[in-house]
């Protein structure tokens, strides 16, 4: 997988929009008690998300790779917890946030 776009939201979750174009929600809040991950708490540390493609990742060092991205991204399940567009509402939802 290819990112090509990642969109930090409320609660420590990444939208995240691959290159294909499938678009999957991704938790973070599993990884803040690890060592690397903690500096994420701070919101304004992880709005700081950038893609490099085959992974995400932020200036204080944590990173994701686009394999476990892929393995653990859920498009319905975190969307609908969170009340996020999903399918074809999620289209229209990356047509507004691009610049």
């Amino acid at each position: 997988m290819n990112i090509v776009e990642v969109v930090p939201k409320d609660n420590y979750v990444l939208c995240i929009k691959a290159e294909d174009g499938e678009v999957g929600f991704f938790d973070v809040k599993p990884y803040l008690e690890s060592e690397v991950f903690a500096p994420l708490k701070n919101k304004d540390e992880f709005l700081r998300v950038r893609t490099g493609r085959y992974f995400i990742e932020w200036d204080c060092g944590a990173d994701l790779s686009a394999d476990t991205i892929q393995a653990r991204w859920s498009a319905a399940e975190i969307g609908a917890q969170q009340s996020v567009p999903t399918d074809v509402a999620m289209n229209a939802f990356w047509r507004r946030s691009r610049p």
